[in-house]
């Protein structure tokens, strides 16, 4: 099923897409109002859900219906990073350590936003793209196994997680030029696992103003997503609801000679097999102003 958030009324409703219509769950499932919740029901939730939508009708065209993000603001926005070995290679070209562990980095949850959404580029002079497969925990976990991960992920997302490449590097966890406003954009719906198959076997391209810069496949993955959830469930748990973005190939417009950052009326669209396509367009920024930024100020201070 692809299950996703629509506007009504100027009111957030969750669905699930039939033909090329939508449903609303509260039709089918009334107890549901939100995501999260049919997320932490479980399986014999959508289970229900889907036999309820054999018989069930839409009542909304899909066509011109007004789609947010697929889940609300998650309690968790975690990423991975240097997750494909072509594009490792790139980024310790540009001077980062090659890592020799899981590289984790948190984007603030207010940066989700809808498939379609502009994105604001804020003060970032060095902005860019990724596209990443991104999933949506189910299952609470918390200590769990490479074998037992498969049974905690709700379903599937296309992500792309924008970056301020500038803002990225004033620090090593990167969450600064991660977690911008309109960094996160998600979607269309979120896709149960059974319409999936093997998430490690998915083609993913990104396209820049129709050309195409990113293209690769899951398979290339250094880590796999159960690995992904048995180390970081070891060391908190992973609640229903949590977002996950498990890496991106290579192709990044900082890596490209010359760099190709994107600018304002740039339209960026990421493609993932199986899930769909999310599409948004660069804005001018809406900052009201621009810092100053003293580099090295704690260098001064400590006089080192």
């Amino acid at each position: 099923m692809k299950l996703l958030r629509y506007e009504s009324g100027g009111q957030p409703v969750i669905g699930v897409v039939s033909g090329d219509g939508i449903v609303p769950i509260a039709d089918l499932l009334p107890e549901y109002r939100e995501m999260r919740q049919l997320a932490a029901a479980g399986p014999e939730a959508l289970a229900r859900l889907a036999d309820k939508l054999a018989t069930a009708q839409p009542t909304v065209a899909l066509e011109g219906a007004k789609l947010l993000a697929p889940i609300e603001r998650p309690g968790n926005f975690l990423a991975t990073g240097l997750n494909y070995k072509k594009h490792a290679e790139e980024a310790v070209r540009l001077g980062m350590p090659m890592p020799r562990f899981q590289i984790w980095f948190i984007k603030g949850s207010n940066s989700v936003s809808p498939p379609y959404a502009d994105i604001d580029p804020g003060v970032t002079q060095q902005l860019d793209y990724e596209v990443e497969l991104g999933f949506v925990i189910g299952k609470a976990a918390r200590y769990v196994s490479q074998e037992e991960a498969p049974n905690h992920i709700f379903g599937y997302v296309v992500g792309n997680d924008v970056s301020a490449r500038d803002w990225q590097m004033h620090t090593s966890t990167f969450t600064m030029g991660k977690s911008f406003e309109t960094f996160g954009p998600i979607g269309p719906w979120i896709v149960t696992p059974d319409e999936i198959g093997d998430p490690h076997n998915l083609e993913l391209r990104c396209y820049v103003n129709g050309e195409l810069r990113q293209r690769g496949n899951t398979s290339d993955m250094i880590y796999s997503l159960w690995e992904m959830i048995e180390y970081t469930s070891t060391a908190f748990e992973l609640e229903p609801g949590d977002l996950i973005l498990t890496g991106t190939p290579e192709g990044v417009g900082h890596a490209m000679v010359p760099q190709s950052h994107l600018k304002p009326g740039d339209v960026v669209r990421c493609e993932i097999e199986n899930i769909g396509a999310i599409e948004n367009r660069v804005i001018e920024s809406r900052a009201k102003r621009f810092p100053v930024l003293e580099e090295d100020k704690i260098m001064k201070v400590l006089d080192l």
